[in-house]
């Protein structure tokens, strides 16, 4: 992989880590994953009215992670859907590790975790 070396801030912003599974990709379920994590991600992104959504691939930890391009393509697909919905909406560098600086304002939703089946 290149090397990437790309620094930007951004404010007023829900950030979701999201893992792909493998059964998240059977055609049958993966329009059902799309639809509720969507749901999810307007949910939490409307209750502190913010329009801004950085999405980063977080499979590392899970004992069942999709193919790569799974993964990327899901994500790329919640992407476009959220925009379409009129958020701002950016995409981590898939496949890459990312150094963070968070702050939290006020009451934290931080520890928000949601398991779509």
């Amino acid at each position: 992989m290149p090397e990437i070396d790309v620094e930007e801030e951004i404010t007023e912003s829900l950030v979701v880590f999201a893992q792909v599974e493998p059964s998240d990709d059977e055609k049958e379920r993966r329009a059902s994953i799309l639809r509720q994590s969507l749901k999810h991600i307007k949910w939490l992104a409307n209750k502190r009215k913010l329009q801004n959504v950085v999405l980063h691939s977080f499979s590392h930890l899970g004992r069942e992670i999709a193919s790569p391009s799974s993964a990327e393509s899901f994500l790329k697909e919640l992407a476009s859907r959220l925009r379409a919905s009129d958020y701002q909406v950016w995409v981590t560098p898939f496949g890459y590790f990312c150094e963070w600086d968070l702050s939290v304002h006020g009451e934290s939703l931080a520890k928000v975790w949601k398991e779509i089946h």
